[in-house]
């Protein structure tokens, strides 16, 4: 009995203290911070912005010039004498009759060279019959009935009371029409009186 109390008491110890060894063993091992270890903080540079990048400006196409319309090159006198010489021989005209010569109207699809034109029809009419009114009377009369220096008198109205304040008996209107390739002119004789188209003749215009 004393020693089966012996063996007991023996297995007891033993098992107590190897119950503290597996404590002890199982205690996780302190870790200690060393001194010279610590690493410094991280620094965070700070983000480059990268410049928005430009578009260059828009590259601008120079306007086109329009052309200057080209002039064609009418042969005025050689055009104008043929129906001149027609006109001056219409039956009933009194010589020394004052014709007013309205400046020539262009109706065709170009340009033409409106002085050379009414200078050619002038110079035409100059060893006629006719008395001419000349530019210093028609610049008078247009000032006295209030019409612009620089009214060409395309109206006929505009003539026809032109006409009557420097007492001319006719009025010449002259137009150009068609192509300005292949124009074509044409005359009207007027007699301011009555309005009455005593004369009228075409013919094609020479280059």
């Amino acid at each position: 009995m004393t020693k089966y109390l012996r063996y007991s008491s023996s297995l007891l110890f033993a098992c107590l203290l190897s119950g503290c060894v597996i404590n002890q063993s199982q205690k996780p091992a302190p870790v200690e911070q060393g001194k010279g270890s610590s690493q410094p903080p991280l620094t965070t540079q700070p983000e480059q912005k990268t410049p928005p990048v430009q578009n260059p400006p828009p590259v601008t196409q120079p306007q086109p010039v329009p052309e200057t319309p080209k002039l064609t090159s009418i042969d005025w006198p050689a055009t104008v004498q043929p129906l001149v010489s027609k006109m001056v021989h219409t039956q009933g005209i009194a010589s020394g009759s004052v014709l007013l010569v309205d400046h020539i109207k262009n109706s065709t699809n170009g340009s033409i060279q409106s002085d050379n034109a009414n200078s050619a029809l002038n110079q035409a009419l100059s060893g006629s019959s006719f008395n001419l009114v000349t530019a210093q009377q028609l610049a008078q009369a247009k000032k006295t009935l209030g019409i612009s220096p620089n009214d060409s008198l395309n109206s006929r109205g505009k003539a026809i009371g032109l006409a009557r304040n420097l007492n001319a008996q006719y009025v010449l209107y002259t137009t150009t029409r068609g192509d300005i390739k292949a124009a074509r002119v044409q005359m009207q004789l007027m007699l301011v009186n009555t309005g009455e188209i005593i004369w009228t003749g075409s013919g094609k215009a020479s280059y």
